[in-house]
Parts: structure tokens; C-alpha cells; sequence
């Protein structure tokens, strides 16, 4: 049986730099940072103080105040970025078999805030009455039930849960079922809200994520010397992939073609990954084997780049390996420099991302680098530091990576029919 071509027709996005696509993007190729102190709570006794946070957002402005009931901030993220992406596809849903169309989606927490508010306000009062919501809000899966049931899909619904790695894991799996001929369209991608109390308490516990609180918009500095954890992002990315003849026979817009997808395990440590990046690498060779093309073709690299002492370190020795001398000819950049870390929403602003940089010819800095680090090999990677390069790139390359080993790689290409 041979595979069909998937190609991507819609983009939404909710994020730290900016509230739809455009906004987002352009911020990326100026090197904007997201970081500012923390709004959605009363930061001040904790270690962290900031975070990149979504800005300017009412969700009254989207829902009624009994959906704002019902949906956590993460689903709200995420509904919002798909009726995005959905508009900017130019779908005529109405003209569908919407039982060709599925979601699949991925977040790597979920309903944090809700779980939070809830388990508090029960330990304050001692009386066990939970709100009826409580456990549907909640529940890592329901943003992508929540999209399923306002339009109507009825294809394959499920959400993957992989930690940092869980919207690129989605959209392998988006991209294989349609490859498949198991749906013709598919709305993928992930959304995390995150930035509460539990959260950040958390992750400060584990001294996962930045102290820099004197100076919030330079704490995020991936592969600088200096760097002293990841800055916390929270939003939405959607994407709607589709099968190509699907695509041309109603005319859409293509903004690139989707060529690759590899999975891997590290099979190491629950958080750290591994010292060499071997399960990065493999994650990385098997995408590029799956997409038929030799490292050669790569021109570019938006890697998982957390600005976290060991990740930072195991990233670029795994490139080195797989890609040698031609690394040298590869834009290596990092974008959660500008918008934090979206945690299991990362894989999906990324792909947007290197979707973008495909289409406009141009590669977004990693901001922050004022000094090198001794034990990266800056000499063999052709990092995008500061400043934004153009470029033409054809097949282009999205590092996803997760505590508990999870490795995800994805390559998007230049769309030629």
C-alpha cells in the first residue's frame, strides 16, 4: 500500500508573543522575549517569579461564562488555537464527511489549574464537595474532546500525554493515520496552562526552571554558559493536517509539506536525558529515514534547547552525530528562548515554527547568548544566535524531548507538488 503525502492547510496560536499566528511570528524573528513577572497568581514567595505567559487574554472574549465554567484554561488555550487554525484553513465544514476528520492532540499536564483549586479548597474546608467539573475539566484528554464535539468530528479523538514531548508525539500520530488512509484531516497540536502554583512550586522543587527574577526577558538563554533552567510558557498551538489530494481538490492554502516522524526512548533517568543524546539521535535518524532523505538535506535545526544546564549539554553532541561536518551547514536555533517552554505544548509552537521558517525564508534567533559554554562544541553547529538569518530551507527538522526519556523528531519540508 503506498503512503499519502500530508501537508499542513491551518495554523492557530495563542502564546507568550502574541495572540494568533502573526503576532506570534513576527515576535519570533525580532527576538522578542515572552518573560515577564508572573499575572495568574501572587508569585512573590516563590524562588520563580516569572514566567511566559499568555497576554491580554480574557477568555469572555471567546466563551460564555458557562463554558468559561467548564473549560480550564488549558482547554480554553486549546479550543481557541484550533478555531484558528480551522478558519485560517479554509475548511467549508458543511461540505465534509466530518466522520474523515479526527483530533488528536497532546498536553502534558493538563487541568493543572482546576486540580489545584480544588484539592485547596477542600483542605481548607474539610467538606468533601467537589464541583461536578471538577474531574472533566481536569482530565488531560478533554481539550481534544472539547474540539470533537463543538464541530462535530468524529475520527479517530485521543490526546498524547509524554511530558515536553506530547503535541509532537499528536501530530506523528496525526501524520501516520492520515498516511494511513484511516482520516483525511486532522486537527493536531497542544496546549498547557501550567503557570499556577502547583506548577511553578514544582518545578522549582526539582530546580528545573530559571531564578533569574531581576531580569525575566534575558533568564531564558539556551546554550549560553549561564544558563540556569527553563523559563515556563503556557498557550496553544493547533495545526490542521490534511491529505494532500484532500487539500488540492478544495483548493487550500499549503503551508508545507509534513516529510518525517521519529520516536524514541532514552531508557536513562525519569528527568535527565541521556549525557550523549543517543536517544535523540536516534529519534532524530529515524525521522530523516521515515521522511526518505540523508542528512545532507537538512538545513535546519529548531532544537529542544531548554536553556537547562544537562539538556543543553546532550542536545548538540547528538546533532554532532548524526549530522558530522554538515552541522556546520545547519541553522540551529531555539525559540523557547523568545516563548518559554510550553512543556507539552512545545512540540506544536515549534512545528508552527519551523512551518514559518520554511515558508518565509527566514530562521528566528535564540536571544540571550552573551557567552560560551566550555562543554559545547560551538565550532561544529551553525547555531542562530541574537539575530534572525534568512534562508532558503527545504527540509527542516523539530527536536521534541520529554521527562521520562520521551523523543520526538519531526520534519516539515518545502511544499512542491
Amino acid at each position: 500500500m503506498s503512503l499519502k503525502r500530508v501537508v499542513v492547510t491551518g495554523i492557530g496560536a495563542l502564546t507568550p508573543l502574541g495572540n494568533n499566528l502573526s503576532e506570534t511570528w513576527q515576535a519570533m524573528i525580532n527576538g522578542v522575549s515572552g518573560a515577564a513577572p508572573i499575572k495568574n497568581f501572587d508569585a512573590s514567595n516563590f524562588k520563580t517569579q516569572f514566567a511566559c505567559e499568555v497576554k491580554n487574554f480574557d477568555p469572555l472574549q471567546f466563551f460564555d461564562r458557562k463554558e468559561v465554567r467548564k473549560y480550564d484554561p488549558c482547554a480554553q488555550f486549546g479550543i481557541i488555537a484550533s478555531d484558528m487554525a480551522i478558519a485560517d484553513s479554509g475548511l467549508e465544514l458543511d461540505k465534509e464527511d466530518l466522520s474523515r476528520i479526527g483530533v488528536i492532540w497532546g498536553s502534558g499536564i493538563g487541568g493543572l489549574k482546576t486540580f489545584s483549586d480544588e484539592v485547596s479548597d477542600f483542605a481548607k474546608s474539610g467538606i468533601p464537595r467537589f464541583n461536578p467539573f471538577f474531574i472533566p475539566k481536569m482530565i488531560a484528554d478533554i481539550t481534544g474532546g472539547h474540539i470533537s464535539i463543538k464541530y462535530g468530528f468524529m475520527g479517530p479523538n485521543f490526546t498524547c500525554v509524554s511530558a515536553c514531548a506530547s503535541a509532537a508525539n499528536a501530530m506523528a500520530d496525526a501524520f501516520n493515520y492520515i498516511r494511513l488512509g484511516k482520516a483525511e484531516v486532522f486537527v493536531t497540536g497542544g496546549s498547557e496552562a501550567a503557570i499556577y502554583e502547583a506548577g511553578v512550586g514544582g518545578f522549582n522543587g526539582m530546580h528545573a526552571i530559571s531564578t533569574r527574577n531581576e531580569d525575566p526577558s534575558k533568564a531564558s538563554r539556551p546554550f549560553d554558559k549561564n544558563r540556569d533552567g527553563f523559563v515556563m510558557g503556557e498557550g496553544g498551538v493547533s495545526l490542521i493536517f490534511e491529505e494532500l489530494e484532500h487539500a488540492l481538490d478544495r483548493g487550500a492554502k499549503i503551508y508545507a509539506e509534513v516529510a518525517g516522524a521519529g520516536l524514541s526512548g532514552d531508557a536513562h533517568h525519569m528527568t535527565a536525558p541521556h549525557p550523549d543524546g543517543a536517544g535523540a539521535a536516534k529519534a532524530m535518524k529515524d525521522a530523516m529515514m521515515d521522511a526518505g532523505i540523508q542528512p545532507t538535506d537538512i538545513l535546519h535545526i529548531n532544537t529542544h534547547g531548554t536553556s537547562t544546564p544537562v539538556g543543553d549539554m546532550a542536545e548538540p553532541k547528538a546533532i554532532i552525530s548524526v549530522f558530522g561536518e554538515h552541522a556546520k551547514n545547519i541553522y540551529v536555533n531555539s525559540t523557547k528562548s523568545m516563548t518559554g517552554h510550553l512543556l507539552g505544548a512545545a512540540g506544536a509552537i515549534e512545528a508552527m515554527a519551523v512551518i514559518m521558517t520554511i515558508k518565509e525564508g527566514i530562521v528566528p534567533p535564540t536571544i540571550n547568548f552573551e557567552e560560551e559554554d566550555p562543554e559545547i562544541d560551538y565550532k561544529s553547529i551553525n547555531f542562530v544566535f541574537n539575530k534572525a538569518v534568512k534562508a532558503d530551507i527545504k527540509y527542516a527538522l523539530s527536536n521534541t524531548f520529554g521527562f521520562g526519556g520521551h523523543n520526538a523528531s519531526m520534519i516539515f519540508k518545502k511544499f512542491e507538488n
